[in-house]
């Protein structure tokens, strides 16, 4: 069974620059977030999970159960409501919404972790390698 706790490196983007843009990320903020390599911390603790996104341009740490409504800050600084849930071993799926709803999907194997992130019909993939 693959192991959804772990480290994870940024190594490829396809159309994240579109996403950001959609978004409404400023053209500074999404360069600087474009050359960033990321690494995703993935723990899980009984039914708590935490997800931290760690780089040199901004850290970012969400704390959840899994179908329970939080709020944390989105990409473009706003603040959203946001439910995580699991639709199989592997796969995450984490709604945001706020003036823009967002749409998280993150898939999990051996290797690494897949991000796909859509809004407004605009989708970005990630691929990380698993450290």
């Amino acid at each position: 069974m693959v192991q959804l706790n772990g480290s994870y490196k940024l190594e490829k983007s396809d159309n994240f620059d579109a996403f950001l843009k959609e978004l409404g990320v400023n053209f500074v903020t999404r360069n600087l977030a474009k050359s960033a390599t990321p690494t995703v911390e993935v723990a899980v603790n009984g039914d708590t999970y935490t997800i931290k996104t760690l780089s040199t341009l901004k850290n970012s740490e969400i704390t959840f159960k899994l179908g329970e409504e939080f709020e944390e800050d989105r990409a473009d600084g706003k603040k959203v409501k946001t439910v995580v849930n699991k639709e199989s071993d592997t796969k995450l799926v984490q709604v945001q919404k706020g003036d823009k709803e967002v749409t998280i999907v993150r898939e999990f194997s051996d290797d690494g972790l897949t991000v796909t992130a859509t809004v407004n019909g605009v989708t970005s993939v990630r691929f990380y390698k698993r450290q």
